[in-house]
């Protein structure tokens, strides 16, 4: 293949910095397409491991091109700061192997202090936002009023935007929230002094990936969150403020679909979700609690407890049908080893009637009651097989299951959070 997609199929927080990492071994070009600092993914090479948050994985090989694309929105501290902290950990990044789209939109300080300040005004309704600024940047792109990286390495241009937009900011900062203003001046020195280091990464990512694959180059597109955090597919409103699905591809690289392969959709062998929000299969009890502890289910960016339920296998069917998924990476079936027996919802109850698809009404998901079947559990072994044969009986009668109900193929499976615990079953 030439061009393929990774993507996140439940909640976000699949594995989908290692599932990068580990395909990025046979792709020349990684880009990503959505989604901002407010991600994180984590890649354990050898006895080291990485945090992510908006560059791109395949930045830990020496000889990838990584793209951060023009879907994704770039707070240029966060991004120094990371290439800083790889920089420290021996990963070198320069313009060679990293380059950021003109057209990506600029989380700029009062973006930060309107998604803290949105946040805390919703009170019990709050989204559980990380408060990085994504949204109302997000915000100010649909609005037409954003600021985007092409401008910002235009010292007028970005000057004559940025007083417009503080201006603006400023009279809903003091008059709606009554905080102090922002001043012009500090933000102006500070966002030219990134523009200087920005602007050797900055280039037109289209015509550059377009050009990669037509030369016959293999180009993975990396997603951040997952399809049920999407912004027109997931639990609205508890979403990001992006596509997250493999449509969002196209308008977060400038790629037409037709160019684009395969979609691999990272699947836990469990569901997880971070916030609010209807969650049919959850676990609130000493199960919940031993699956979140076993797989560290913590978030990489914002350190919170991400509520723990047994594998929901109507999300993965949902999502395969939404991003045309032609498999299945399967992440964390270790962490399922040594427990008994092992659920698999296959249907949700709704009014006296069983369907196997999942609502766009939270009010409707709500009322969902989950079906499951039960299979019997496996051995701690798990985690030492390299090949699809080496795994325990029970559990690839549980991988089975999940083809069966998908209509989806498993290519891999993961054992562990090393690169060396991946097992590849097929071909993507």
């Amino acid at each position: 293949m030439s061009a393929f997609i990774i993507l996140g199929a439940q909640w976000g927080d699949e594995g989908k910095g290692k599932m990068t990492d580990y395909l990025a071994q046979e792709a020349e070009v990684v880009v990503r397409f959505q989604g901002g600092n407010n991600a994180g993914h984590t890649v354990e090479v050898g006895e080291k491991q990485y945090k992510l948050h908006l560059i791109p994985s395949g930045i830990l090989y020496g000889d990838k091109l990584n793209v951060i694309g023009n879907g994704v929105v770039v707070d240029p501290e966060a991004f120094f700061t990371e290439i800083d902290y790889l920089n420290e950990l021996g990963v070198k990044v320069t313009p060679e192997n990293l380059i950021v789209s003109d057209r990506a939109h600029v989380i700029m300080p009062y973006h930060r202090i309107l998604d803290a300040l949105k946040e805390k005004a919703r009170g019990k309704n709050d989204i559980g936002t990380t408060g990085k600024g994504i949204g109302p940047c997000y915000t100010d792109k649909v609005e037409r009023s954003g600021i985007r990286i092409g401008d910002l390495i235009k010292p007028e241009v970005f000057k004559d935007k940025l007083e417009e937009n503080i201006a603006l900011k400023n009279e809903i900062i003091t008059k709606v929230y009554g905080e102090a203003p922002l001043n012009f001046e500090e933000i102006y020195e500070a966002y030219t002094d990134y523009a200087k280091k920005l602007k050797p990464f900055v280039r037109d990512i289209s015509v550059r990936v377009y050009d990669e694959i037509k030369a016959g180059r293999k180009v993975l597109f990396e997603g951040a969150q997952g399809t049920l955090l999407d912004i027109d597919y997931g639990t609205y409103p508890y979403v990001t403020s992006s596509n997250t699905t493999a449509g969002g591809v196209c308008n977060g690289t400038g790629i037409g679909p037709t160019m684009i392969s395969n979609a691999v959709g990272i699947a836990k062998a469990y569901t997880t979700r971070v916030g609010k929000g209807p969650f049919p299969t959850e676990l609130l009890d000493a199960m919940g609690d031993h699956i979140r502890e076993k797989g560290h289910e913590y978030g990489v960016t914002t350190g919170r407890s991400r509520r723990c339920g047994w594998l929901d296998l109507v999300i993965l069917k949902s999502s395969t049908r939404i991003s045309g998924l032609t498999s299945f990476a399967v992440t964390k079936i270790d962490t399922l080893a040594g427990i008994d027996k092992i659920k698999v919802c296959v249907g949700y109850e709704y009014e006296g009637t069983v369907i196997d698809y999942f609502p766009g009404s939270l009010e409707d998901l709500a009322k969902c009651k989950p079906v499951y079947e039960e299979f019997d559990g496996w051995g701690e072994e798990i985690a030492e097989a390299r090949s699809y044969e080496e795994l325990p009986e029970n559990a690839r009668k549980y991988l089975k299951r999940i083809e069966e109900f998908t209509g989806t193929p498993i290519s891999i499976v993961s054992v562990g959070p090393r690169r060396d615990q991946t097992i590849r079953v097929s071909d993507l």
